[in-house]
């Protein structure tokens, strides 16, 4: 089976920049994408063989989350179920017959660390959620996680150190989740692999210098470890400021 995760960031934008010829080329079971930015009714594309599930935020153009899958879930959820958490779209789950697929657009903690508070609150109700699922089948957890967990996670770890996405708060978080029984997948084929981002500014030429970060993820329940075949980041794959990451499982 193979999962694909992406931030489009703006899916109508990235339609224009190559989105189908890489959708049609890399084959994947199940598709999720982020940052849409869509509300409802602004874009139909036509996937032939893949169920399609949308979550849009209330906010106009912003945020929002899509999975598009050749299997058919068993059952679908939208957001965490707490209204507070659930007004921006960034959060849907699919649960399939061995395990629950949550795709995440987790909040940008954003510059001087400005909604840090906010961003730490969803990361432990969101942990309190995978483990609640966890109870009940494994899980996969993918998408923009917005936070370089490792100093090898991105090119300028002693700058950026507190700053948003490389705060100690929010990479406390991923530890702690990572500990709770999770796999991130990408370090677990590749430990010490460096140089291996999913996101570059698009300030100084930074993605063709490859001064990036690694922010998007597929985390797995400890149960899925047996499974695992690959993880990559498909880096050479344009259309968004950030590139697509790839799980193979069995």
């Amino acid at each position: 089976m193979r999962l694909v995760s992406w931030n489009v960031n703006g899916f109508r934008s990235c339609l224009g920049k190559g989105f189908m010829e890489y959708f049609n080329s890399v084959q994947a079971d199940v598709f999720c994408l982020q940052e849409t930015k869509l509300s409802e009714g602004q874009v139909e594309v036509e996937l032939g063989g893949y169920y399609q599930y949308w979550n849009y935020a209330v906010k106009k153009g912003y945020s929002g989350t899509a999975v598009f899958s050749r299997i058919e879930p068993l059952s679908v959820a939208y957001g965490l179920g707490e209204e507070k958490h659930d007004q921006e779209g960034r959060l849907i789950t699919l649960e399939f017959e061995d395990f629950y697929l949550v795709n995440s657009y987790t909040p940008n903690a954003q510059r001087q660390l400005a909604r840090l508070e906010y961003r730490l609150e969803w990361e432990k109700v969101l942990r309190t959620y995978l483990l609640k699922l966890k109870e009940t089948k494994p899980v996969v957890l993918c998408g923009d996680l917005n936070v370089a967990h490792r100093e090898i996670d991105l090119k300028n770890p002693k700058t950026n150190r507190k700053n948003a996405g490389f705060s100690d708060e929010e990479r406390n978080e991923i530890s702690t989740l990572l500990d709770s029984g999770f796999i991130d997948t990408f370090r677990y084929f590749y430990e010490n692999k460096t140089d291996a981002y999913s996101w570059w500014s698009y300030m100084r030429n930074a993605r063709e210098r490859n001064i990036g970060w690694r922010i998007d993820y597929f985390i797995v329940s400890k149960e899925l470890e047996s499974r695992l075949v690959d993880a990559k980041i498909d880096c050479d794959i344009m259309g968004s400021d950030h590139c697509p990451v790839v799980l193979e499982v069995r």
